[in-house]
C-alpha cells in the first residue's frame, strides 16, 4: 500500500533534473520515473504534465523537494507552488550530507534527483512559501549595498598599499579614486531607495520606527533584518529565529569529556554581519538593557567580543519582540524569558578547558543547564531560501 508521494528535482541554470518516488507501508521505497526538462516556463509546463501522469492515486499526499540553488531554482519553485504542489526547499550541505549517509559513492544530476526524492518521501520537511514580493525587493537593495560596501572596502585597501609602494603610480591611484566616488553614490542612491521603500507601506514603516528608537540601530540594519526573513512571518518563536542567524549554542560533550561550547554560525550571516556595528554602538550609547547584559557577561570571561556577541544576539531577540507586538521600544523594556538575561553568558561560553581537568569544574548538567533556552537538542533550522 502506498503511503506517500515524492518528487526530486536537481536545478541547474538551463535544466532541472527530475525523479519521482513512493513509499509503501512497509518503508520501502520505489522509484517510478525520471525527467530532464529546460529550466524555462515551458519545461515547467512539461513537469507538471510529468507529475500528473505518475501521482496515479491522487488522494494520497505528494511533496516536492529541491535544493537551495542560488537562485535558479525560484522560478520553478514559484510555478509550482502556484500550480498548488507542496514544496520543500533544503539547504545544499543538508542535501549532500543526506546522500552520503545513503552510501552513494557517485555523483551526478539524475543521482542527485534521486537522492532528493528519496529525501522528501523519508522525511517530514518544512514547507516552502515564496517570499513576498516587497520583501524581495527590498531583499535585492540591502544585499546589493552589502556587496558594493565589500567592493569599496577592496579599492580602498588597493589605493592604500599603491600610496605607500615603492614606486608610486599616481594614474592607478585616480582611477581607484574615481571608482570610490561612483561607490559612494552609488550607496547613497540605495539608502535613498530603501527608505523609500519601507516607507511605502505604512505598517511596516510604523513598526520599524518603534525599533530605531534603539540607539545604534539605523535604516540599514532594519532593513537587512526584515528582509532577510521575510518580516519575520517564517517564525514562530524567537528560538527558531536565534537558530536561523547561527546564534544557536552547540556544545561539545561525550562522557566526562567536556569541550568547548560555541555558537554555531550555521545560518544567515548577514544577519550577524547587521548586528555587528550596532552592538558596539549600544554600548557606547549606554543602552541599558545591553549595557546591563555586557557588564555582566565581560566580568565572568573578560572577553569583549564575547560579550558583543551577546549583545547582537539580545538586539536581534528584541527586535523580534518589538516588531511582533508592534510596540516600541524603551530603556526599561523587558522580554519575558525565562532565563532573566542569562541569554548569552551561557551562548558564548567558549570554554576554555576541554581536559579532564576542568571536567572538576564543568559538569555535563552544569553546560546543559548553561544552554538554558537555546539547547542543542530539538533545536529548530529553518531553511535559508
Amino acid at each position: 500500500m502506498i503511503l506517500k508521494y515524492s518528487v526530486g528535482l536537481d536545478v541547474s541554470s538551463s535544466k532541472i533534473d527530475g525523479s519521482i518516488c513512493v513509499i509503501d507501508e512497509n518503508q520501502q521505497v520505489q522509484f517510478k520515473s525520471k525527467i530532464t526538462f529546460n529550466n524555462t516556463v515551458s519545461g515547467f509546463e512539461s513537469l507538471d504534465s510529468w507529475i500528473t501522469k505518475w501521482h496515479k492515486e491522487m488522494d494520497l499526499p505528494l511533496v516536492v523537494c529541491m535544493e537551495a540553488t542560488g537562485v535558479y531554482h525560484e522560478n520553478c519553485a514559484l510555478y509550482l507552488f502556484e500550480k498548488g504542489y507542496k514544496l520543500s526547499i533544503v539547504l545544499p550541505n543538508k542535501a549532500k550530507k543526506y546522500l552520503e549517509c545513503l552510501g552513494l559513492k557517485s555523483k551526478n544530476d539524475s543521482i542527485d534527483a534521486r537522492g532528493l526524492a528519496q529525501m522528501g518521501v523519508e522525511q517530514c520537511l518544512s514547507l516552502w512559501e515564496p517570499l513576498g514580493r516587497y520583501y524581495y525587493e527590498l531583499r535585492h537593495y540591502t544585499r546589493q549595498h552589502q556587496n558594493i560596501q565589500e567592493l569599496k572596502t577592496v579599492i580602498s585597501n588597493q589605493i592604500h598599499a599603491l600610496e605607500h609602494s615603492m614606486y608610486r603610480s599616481d594614474l592607478l591611484i585616480d582611477q581607484l579614486k574615481s571608482t570610490i566616488a561612483l561607490f559612494d553614490a552609488q550607496l547613497k542612491e540605495l539608502d535613498k531607495k530603501m527608505k523609500l521603500h519601507l516607507k511605502s507601506d505604512a505598517v511596516v514603516y510604523n513598526k520599524c520606527l518603534n525599533i530605531l528608537a534603539i540607539k545604534g540601530i539605523g535604516y540599514l540594519t532594519i532593513a537587512t533584518l526584515i528582509a532577510e526573513t521575510n518580516g519575520f512571518e517564517l517564525f514562530k518563536n524567537y528560538k527558531q529565529l536565534v537558530s536561523y542567524a547561527g546564534y544557536d549554542v552547540v556544545e561539545a560533550q561525550s562522557g566526562t569529556r567536556v569541550g568547548k561550547t560555541k555558537i554555531s554560525k550555521k545560518g544567515n550571516s548577514r544577519i550577524r554581519r547587521a548586528l555587528h556595528m550596532p552592538s558596539l554602538i549600544v554600548i557606547t550609547c549606554k543602552e541599558k538593557p545591553f549595557l546591563d547584559l555586557y557588564n555582566r557577561t565581560f566580568e565572568k570571561h573578560a572577553i569583549k567580543m564575547k560579550s558583543y556577541v551577546a549583545v547582537q544576539k539580545k538586539l536581534l531577540v528584541m527586535v523580534y519582540h518589538l516588531w511582533k507586538k508592534n510596540e516600541r521600544y524603551d530603556t526599561d523594556y523587558r522580554i519575558n524569558i525565562q532565563e532573566k538575561e542569562q541569554e548569552l553568558s551561557s551562548l558564548l561560553a567558549f570554554e576554555k578547558g576541554t581536559n579532564a581537568k576542568m571536567d572538576k569544574k564543568i559538569s555535563p548538567k552544569q553546560v546543559e543547564a548553561k544552554q538554558g533556552k537555546h539547547s542543542t537538542k530539538n533545536r529548530s533550522m529553518l531553511p535559508l531560501c
